[in-house]
């Protein structure tokens, strides 16, 4: 039996997160595919948030632990794995104030601008669900994928600066949460600056089978969308 169990849902960029870290770390895993089997009295009982990725194992408090970034930085505090969370206090705190700043600001601005091509479900409060009507949703749509470029170059700037990746040379944790990201990018044709695409060829050059594996699923589901777009 693999001594982590991970639920995932294979199109999802925040899912593809943890996928790429337990096999960039070597670590043992077993993977079970949640699609369409979420919500259920046992899936609930333990992960009451009802979301992927989810880890379980013995070592946790409560047996479950999800959120992506949570589920990496315990994994790494408990096998050492410093080369993707240095131990330095400096280091260490850019590391976190990166994967801070994509879940806080740029993520919710991705899920606005890029959820309604990929079919997915927007969050309650957001102008996507409420009863207005579509031009209206387009425009806020619009308006959250012209203002990616403001944190895409913050990260670029900031936690770029002079370096191949947030970690140094070798990708952290922060770096796999942002590749994982940016994927999504693709799924409306985004204008990637030139910087963009030269990290996520880094970022796959550097990990190899272990990001190469996993993103093909999010890579495959956004060609399929965009074909049953295309068709309609």
């Amino acid at each position: 039996m693999a001594t982590h169990t991970l639920s995932i849902l294979k199109p999802s960029v925040n899912n593809l997160t943890v996928r790429i870290f337990v096999r960039a770390a070597d670590l043992d895993f077993e993977e079970i595919d949640v699609w369409g089997k979420k919500s259920t009295p046992d899936f609930l009982a333990k992960d009451p948030a009802d979301l992927t990725p989810l880890l379980e194992e013995e070592g946790l408090p409560k047996g479950s632990l999800w959120e992506s970034c949570a589920i990496m930085q315990y994994l790494c505090n408990k096998h050492g794995l410093d080369r993707f969370y240095s131990t330095d206090p400096g280091e260490r705190a850019m590391v976190d104030s990166a994967m801070f700043y994509l879940i806080g600001t740029f993520y919710p601005l991705l899920a606005r601008a890029t959820y309604p091509a990929l079919r997915f479900g927007q969050y309650a409060g957001e102008v996507a669900t409420a009863e207005v009507s579509d031009e209206l949703k387009e425009q806020a749509r619009k308006d959250a994928e012209t203002a990616l470029a403001g944190p895409l170059e913050t990260f670029n700037s900031f936690f770029l600066a002079r370096r191949s990746f947030v970690g140094g040379d070798e990708p952290s944790i922060a770096d796999i949460r942002w590749a994982a990201t940016l994927e999504f990018l693709r799924a409306i044709d985004y204008d990637f600056p030139a910087w963009a695409d030269e990290y996520l060829e880094r970022m796959e050059e550097a990990l190899g089978s272990a990001y190469s594996e996993p993103v093909a699923d999010v890579r495959g589901y956004i060609e399929y969308v965009k074909s049953e777009a295309a068709a309609t």
